[in-house]
């Protein structure tokens, strides 16, 4: 079992900044693929940003080149830097994990709501 444990969100201006951390505990951190998704209400979740197991970043075309993920493995968190809001950025983050060798994301976290105002 992985618990996933989100912080960081809130409200920000648009154009300016979060950094959003997820704390994993459970097993060994190193051997999941982690990511980062969103629900904005009315609409279908998500992929925001991953960070697979055996290295390399992957980014929503949305997102790219103002988010970035990346990960502590001393401290089993993973984290999501976002620059540049905008209002399209509003949502519920979620942070997932994915079991090396599984097809999907087995682990959630509860989510953390960010807002962009205009």
């Amino acid at each position: 079992q992985v618990q996933l444990v989100e912080s960081g969100g809130g409200l920000v201006q648009a154009g300016g900044s979060l950094t959003l951390s997820c704390a994993a505990s459970g097993r060994t951190f190193s051997r999941y693929t982690m990511g980062w998704f969103r629900q904005a209400p009315g609409k279908e979740r998500e992929f925001v940003a991953t960070i697979p197991w055996n290295g390399g970043t992957y980014y929503a075309d949305s997102v790219k080149g103002r988010f970035t993920i990346s990960s502590d493995n001393a401290k089993n968190t993973v984290y999501l830097q976002m620059n540049s809001l905008k209002p399209e950025d509003t949502a519920v983050y979620y942070c997932a994990a994915r079991r090396r060798g599984s097809a999907e994301y087995g682990y959630w976290g509860q989510g953390t709501q960010v807002t962009v105002s205009s």
